[in-house]
């Protein structure tokens, strides 16, 4: 079994890898990068790209701050999915499901208790 200083590292590894991206990617949508912007514009989403530039930037920011990892967590979940269902629906690669698949396995080596549940709590 793996030592909680291994699982830790792994876990940071795997969370930088999608958090680079992002970060990439927010970045070439504040600077109005004309590959990006031509994109999202084809597909109807030209008045939104500073807005999806600032989301995806705020969003990876308050996953590694360790009081607001949660907030962040969701925040990209919640925004890959929807980047996601834009690619499966336009027939692009699922790169938006790459990313989704490593930070939530990243996740998952740092804090369990988002997934699963514990057995003394009670049902709601």
């Amino acid at each position: 079994m793996k030592s909680t200083k291994t699982t830790r590292i792994i876990s940071i590894v795997l969370m930088v890898i999608p958090s680079l991206m992002i970060i990439m990617s927010g970045v070439m949508k504040l600077i109005g990068a004309q590959q990006v912007v031509d994109g999202l514009t084809k597909g109807g989403l030209g008045n939104y790209i500073v807005l999806f530039g600032l989301i995806e930037l705020v969003s990876v920011a308050l996953l590694w701050i360790p009081k607001t990892r949660n907030i962040g967590f969701f925040l990209l979940c919640s925004y890959l999915g929807g980047a996601l269902s834009i690619e499966l629906a336009s027939g692009q690669m699922p790169t938006a499901a790459i990313l989704l698949i490593i930070i939530w396995i990243s996740v998952f080596l740092r804090d369990r208790s988002l997934f699963l549940k514990s057995a003394n709590t009670e049902n709601i």
